[in-house]
């Protein structure tokens, strides 16, 4: 008499995990609706769909097309980059504490947007995002030259010494600058703050194709992040080389932080604490952290950025406001709950 072949119990997690990606998808989705129908004006699911679907020129097509859906999708975009590049910075340094910031991309986007409203008084945007991902690019290209110089290489905690000692100069700058031009400082503290609102639709297509290539890069790195995980010589011997790998992920962290920071400004709490949920549903493997971290980061920034508008309406809180008091307490929780994911 035979028997049925027990179920592989890898193929049943991989259904498991494949199931709430999709779940997840769902719920971005629904909020992604939500977040163009709430607002100063509220909006009916139904309208929205049919304004998405069919435009027209009514009052309510105008304002969906003009602000609620540069908003959204900006929030998707943003949100995707910030989850990638979190759950990149968390795995290249093996440090679970390390958010997309560690590598001092905020602070010289900071010192970029600073010194182009005080030398050139900018004042859109779109003006200055250029100026944002230019100062992050050079941030992270000097912190990874002095986190390799000398004889030994880009090491993960000599990447993170460096990344903080670069960004505690460039606070500095930034501090003196906005401290000496009022002006400066007016125009920064809105942009410093991260916001979704009063963004052109724009700005994200110019930064689109920085956040697809960032984005593609960090979906190829899954796989040599997961050798390295289990050593460097163990990775080299799997394929996967230790300095390609970082060199790629410093990169990949470039284009998507750089790109986001220059058009919302920085925006925290998001890339440290989503990869941990997603080191909770999935486990270690980067094959599904990275991508349920860009599912499940956008999901906690418009929920964000929603509740931003409901609580304070006819007004609304910018969005790094409520990711940071939502972020924080359930990051503490985590860490609490779970002594932090394994990576």
């Amino acid at each position: 008499m035979s028997t049925a072949p027990p179920a592989d119990p890898d193929r049943r997690h991989n259904t498991r995990r494949v199931g709430l990606l999709v779940l997840a998808a769902v719920v971005l989705l629904v909020l992604m609706l939500i977040s163009i129908a709430v607002g100063s004006k509220s909006i009916s699911l139904g309208t929205v769909i049919t304004e998405i679907l069919h435009p027209t020129d009514s009052e309510d097509g105008i304002i969906i097309r003009s602000s609620r859906l540069p908003r959204t999708l900006l929030g998707l975009a943003v949100g995707i980059a910030l989850g990638a590049a979190g759950a990149l910075m968390q795995s290249l340094t093996r440090n679970p504490l390390a958010d997309p910031g560690i590598l001092g991309v905020n602070a010289g986007a900071s010192v970029a947007v600073v010194g182009s409203i005080s030398l050139f008084g900018l004042t859109d945007p779109s003006a200055y995002v250029w100026f944002a991902l230019f100062g992050a690019a050079v941030a992270s290209v000097l912190v990874y030259v002095l986190g390799s110089g000398g004889r030994a290489a880009a090491t993960p905690v000599r990447l993170a010494l460096a990344g903080a000692a670069i960004s505690a100069a460039l606070g500095a700058v930034v501090s003196g600058i906005v401290l000496l031009d009022r002006a400066a400082f007016d125009q920064f503290r809105f942009w410093s703050v991260g916001s979704l609102a009063g963004r052109p639709l724009e700005v994200l297509t110019e930064l689109l194709p920085f956040l697809a290539a960032g984005s593609v890069i960090a979906v190829a790195l899954a796989r040599p992040l997961n050798a390295l995980a289990l050593g460097e010589d163990a990775g080299r011997a799997l394929g996967a080389s230790p300095t390609r790998t970082r060199v790629l992920g410093v990169l990949a962290v470039t284009l998507l932080c750089g790109a986001s920071v220059a058009a919302v400004g920085p925006i925290g709490f998001v890339g440290l604490t989503v990869p941990h949920i997603a080191r909770g549903i999935t486990g270690p493997d980067q094959r599904w952290v990275i991508p349920y971290s860009m599912v499940l980061a956008p999901v906690l920034l418009l929920a964000s950025d929603i509740l931003g508008r409901i609580i304070a309406r006819p007004h609304e809180i910018e969005v790094g406001i409520v990711t940071a008091l939502v972020g924080a307490p359930v990051f503490i929780l985590i860490a609490r709950r779970n002594r932090m994911a394994a990576l």
